[in-house]
């Protein structure tokens, strides 16, 4: 039985959700003089990236619908294998700016499919 897409909408939308709580009421400057806010950042933002390319993998149908659903596999690519070029603030842009937009998409798409993982 393959993978219900649910369980990869799901896990995406909660590492978003958990990325917006750790930043709340912080700045760039803050983040950037955090290291442990910055580790458990970019974790999370590889938790949504590793989620969304299961999903295009098990269901390229759904995926196609999440608009950047590709630069978001992208990005997860760099943190975890381009670790030691990860540029800080190119992280807070895009949890900032993109992840919000991102999150969107997933939450309406999986409201739509129905909640369950």
């Amino acid at each position: 039985m393959p993978p219900d897409p649910r369980a990869f909408l799901w896990d995406a939308r909660e590492a978003a959700a958990a990325l917006a709580s750790f930043i709340a009421g912080r700045s760039r400057e803050d983040y950037l003089a955090d290291r442990l806010l910055r580790s458990a950042v970019e974790r999370q933002c590889e938790i949504v990236g590793e989620a969304l390319n299961r999903l295009s993998r098990s269901a390229p149908h759904l995926a196609a619908r999440i608009p950047d659903l590709a630069r978001a596999v992208a990005f997860r690519n760099l943190l975890i294998h381009g670790y030691a070029t990860v540029d800080d603030a190119t992280v807070w842009r895009t949890v900032t700016e993109d992840m919000p937009v991102l999150a969107g998409h997933v939450g309406h798409l999986l409201a739509e499919l129905g909640e369950a993982p």
